[in-house]
């Protein structure tokens, strides 16, 4: 008999977890809060302009890389829009404490080279380095999609995987200049220094050393190709309505009931939302308190701040790599704190006939919930006066910054659109606007390790905080999700085997 399954939430790990299991034949329905589906995938029109809500750059998608070889199984590889980044500066730095730039080319000996050109001194260590790191991504079976052993875990627990990234850094480089540099991608995945665990920064570096990739026209599209999958295979999406009420009697989801009223059953239910959202779905007495206990006691990542600018015509270059802008070397590493800003990312993001200028700028910089926290308790357009003023004082902060890399930014502005952490929470339903999941932390790993199996006998999670949050990771978590249903390594056999015969 088919079975049957309801997913709740729309984003990518949703989208993903749902493709796989439609084109497995299973019944799959997809329920989503949101009018439009996607999650950190959505895009909006604004000035005229198609701006994406999340600043992507798109790992793995090379040939021969995971997501590439995924989106081959699905079908869909041929139809995804991707602009490669440049090979000779993959990212551009800028320190402000030095009013140093560096710019990181493309490939392991491109990435050596270009930082070695900084620190000759360096260029052995960063060899063995840039080793180290390709050595760890090699060990985990999930990211390199082979078959395991029967463990639905990403990683394997070797004593360099559960290494401190800063120490892990240390091991191999003297320069302190140049361990802040090699830490520059912090940013995209919440990295904090004696927290944040080695694999997860190996398996970032990993992806965009090898080469990145950013959607053309909107992630939007990205969203859509994987509805057309679910579509494709007799699924349905239903948007607009989200799960208010989830029932669960002796360990078991009988079903769920949405805003609207309706009410949804299947054989599995597979929840895509923050796992403390969730939570707050079921009666108290669904889960262990233990469980409960423990989920709601992890911290979240860090959330940001965002600017969505319209540029003037013909004004602004197009710039096809990504640009970071750091304070000071040591505040790498930082983040999450509440002095803000101490840093952002800058990207130009690419049109289907882009030419030398561009007509957007989207910059995103790292912000604790902490600072919105005054207003957690208010909605979207009814947060008053003094929230307003805030953001505008925010993003002068950032426009300032802006001017040190770009001289004149300002005068090359047509308009201006602001996100906090709050927009992100109540579009997302994200705990805290976290982009980047539960923070991993290396010292306590048993506590922010998240199995995609819970308590309840049918219900599972997917999504940014069950191992790897980005557009890696969640379809890497999408896979583990599925074969807690279907067996283990059986997604793996079918993409393997279609990289064969396809």
């Amino acid at each position: 008999m088919q079975k049957s399954v309801i997913i709740i939430g729309a984003g990518l790990g949703g989208l993903f977890t749902g493709a796989f299991l439609a084109k497995e034949g299973m019944e799959v329905t997809l329920l989503e809060k949101n009018a439009t589906i996607g999650g950190g995938l959505q895009s909006f029109r604004l000035f005229g302009e198609t701006f994406d809500t999340g600043m992507h750059v798109v790992g793995g998608m090379y040939p021969g890389g995971n997501i590439y070889k995924i989106c081959r199984y699905l079908g869909i590889l041929d139809q995804v829009r991707l602009r490669d980044v440049d090979d000779n500066c993959t990212d551009q730095l800028y320190f402000a404490e030095d009013q140093m730039y560096y710019r990181i080319a493309k490939g392991r000996e491109g990435f050596v080279s270009s930082l070695a050109s900084y620190f000759p001194q360096e260029r052995e260590n960063l060899e063995r380095y840039v080793a180290a790191v390709f050595d760890m991504t090699e060990q985990i079976d999930l990211f390199n999609l082979r078959p395991s052993q029967g463990r639905l875990s990403l990683f394997t627990g070797s004593d360099d995987f559960l290494m401190a990234a800063n120490e892990f850094i240390a091991k191999y480089v003297e320069d302190e200049k140049l361990r802040s540099v090699l830490a520059y991608m912090n940013p995209l995945y919440g990295g904090r220094a004696n927290q944040t665990p080695a694999y997860i920064h190996a398996v970032i570096s990993t992806l965009y050393i090898r080469g990145a990739s950013r959607f053309v026209d909107g992630s939007f599209r990205f969203a859509d190709l994987l509805a057309g999958v679910i579509r494709q295979h007799g699924g349905h999406i239903v948007t607009d309505d989200g799960v208010d009420c989830v029932e669960v009697v002796d360990r078991h989801v009988d079903y769920v009931k949405t805003v609207s009223g309706k009410t949804y059953t299947a054989d599995y239910y597979i929840s895509d939302i923050h796992p403390c959202t969730l939570l707050g779905l079921m009666d108290g007495r669904a889960m262990p308190k233990s469980y409960w206990e423990r989920l709601n006691a992890i911290p979240n990542s860090h959330s940001a701040f965002s600017l969505y600018v319209k540029m003037k015509e013909g004004s602004f270059p197009y710039m096809n790599y990504s640009e970071y802008y750091m304070t000071r070397y040591a505040d790498v590493w930082h983040f999450a704190d509440c002095r803000w800003p101490l840093g952002f990312l800058l990207m130009t993001p690419p049109e289907s006939h882009q030419g030398a200028y561009s007509t957007k700028v989207l910059v995103t910089a790292p912000m604790s919930f902490d600072m919105v926290r005054q207003w957690e308790h208010t909605r979207v357009g009814r947060r008053g006066d003094a929230y307003e003023q805030w953001k505008k004082e925010c993003a002068e902060e950032l426009l300032t910054l802006i001017e040190e890399m770009h001289p004149g930014f300002r005068d090359h502005i047509e308009a201006v659109n602001t996100a906090s952490p709050l927009t992100i929470r109540d579009y997302y339903g994200v705990k805290e606007g976290s982009i980047c999941g539960f923070s991993k932390d290396c010292r306590h790993i048993a506590l922010s390790q998240v199995p995609v199996v819970t308590k309840i006998s049918n219900l599972l999670l997917t999504g940014q905080n069950n191992n790897l949050h980005g557009f890696c990771g969640v379809p890497l978590t999408a896979i583990n999700t599925c074969e807690a249903i279907l067996g283990v390594n059986t997604i793996i056999n079918r993409i393997n085997e279609c990289e064969v015969n396809c």
